[in-house]
This record gives structure tokens, C-alpha cells and sequence, in this order.
């Protein structure tokens, strides 16, 4: 019986080294997302509307959606995600994670918590000079986010970003468009603000 014991702790013992040498495989098996080389937060900060998406499942029917970024005291960024569910007309559904930049050298890096200790993997991995475009990735590219500072894009520059998604690794194919109409009342976001 001392030696079954002694048996199951050495087999016990062992369960964090292999969750850890799991861990590492899984992360093994994505290339390195490259992000852009710098961010200016203070610039970045404010409205975007997200375009496409390939979502995550809490927002799957999502339209009007408008993600927001505001600069805390303590460094960190209060972030707003609203939008309708399932139609024009849907429940406004609201998330407010906290982002927390994680690469102070780029700002390109971020971890988002939705809750407390986890924070979600944030890359911002393409930004236009004007600051009216972006991409929002994740090495395992399972979602992505084209975001804009307007709630339409022309055709061409649209395309241009879903070629880029692809590029950065991503299935095209995969992305579905935000439907997005304005005025919205109710809605936190009720008209464009760039």
C-alpha cells in the first residue's frame, strides 16, 4: 500500500511538467504573429467600428459593433465592445474587459481580461499611418478583427485587408462582414465620431 502511495504522488508530481511541455507544443504549432513596429496609444485611443471579423463565439451575430478604447490613470485601457445581436433590432450586448499593454517598447502587444486572472491575447498587427484602419490578430488565428474608424470601407480598401489577413496566416473565407447601420438609437455609439 506504501508503495502504491509513493507510486501516485511520483505520477502526480508529474502532471504540471507535462501540462507545461503541452503548453509549449501548442504554442509551437503557430508561427510568431508579427505585429506593427509602433503604436501611438494617445492616436489609437477612441471608436472603431469592426468591419469583419472572424468572431469570437459571443458575437457571432454581430452588427453595429463599435469597440472603444479609453486611456485609464493607471496605464491601462478601458475597453467597450457594443453591438446588436442577431439584427438591427437585437438586445444591445455590452463587454468591457480591461486592456493592458504588454510590450511597453511597440504598445502592439496587449492582453485583454474579460475576467480576472486570464488576459486574452491582443495583437494589433496592421495600423494605416492615418490611424482609420486596423487589424486585430492572434497567433492562433482563431479570430481576427478589421476595425475602422467609419462604419464602411470602400471595396478596394477593404479587399486590401482581408488580402492581409490572409497573408498574416488566416483563413479569408472564414471572415464574415459587421453589418453596420447608422443612426442606431440606444446604441452607446449612436453616430460616427471621426
Amino acid at each position: 500500500m506504501k508503495n502504491q502511495s509513493l507510486s501516485l504522488r511520483r505520477r502526480f508530481a508529474r502532471l504540471p511538467i507535462l501540462g507545461a511541455l503541452f503548453a509549449l507544443g501548442a504554442c509551437a504549432s503557430h508561427p510568431p504573429m508579427p505585429t506593427v513596429p509602433a503604436v501611438d496609444l494617445e492616436r489609437f485611443m477612441g471608436d472603431w467600428f469592426v468591419i469583419e471579423a472572424i468572431p469570437a463565439s459571443s458575437e457571432r451575430e454581430a452588427y453595429n459593433g463599435v469597440e472603444s478604447y479609453r486611456m485609464r490613470e493607471d496605464g491601462q485601457i478601458a475597453t467597450t465592445y457594443a453591438f446588436r445581436d442577431g439584427g438591427f433590432d437585437g438586445k444591445l450586448k455590452v463587454m468591457e474587459p480591461v486592456g493592458c499593454v504588454d510590450n511597453k517598447t511597440t504598445n502592439a502587444t496587449w492582453g485583454m481580461q474579460f475576467f480576472w486572472p486570464f488576459h486574452a491575447e491582443y495583437l494589433i498587427v496592421y495600423l494605416n499611418p492615418e490611424y482609420t484602419e486596423t487589424i486585430i490578430g492572434r497567433t492562433k488565428r482563431d479570430y481576427v478583427w478589421i476595425m475602422a474608424r467609419t462604419p464602411d470601407l470602400p471595396a478596394a480598401r477593404l479587399e486590401a485587408l482581408e488580402a492581409e489577413v490572409e497573408r498574416l496566416g488566416y483563413d479569408r473565407t472564414k471572415l464574415r462582414r459587421v453589418p453596420q447601420r447608422w443612426p442606431d438609437p440606444g446604441h452607446p455609439y449612436s453616430a460616427p465620431t471621426r
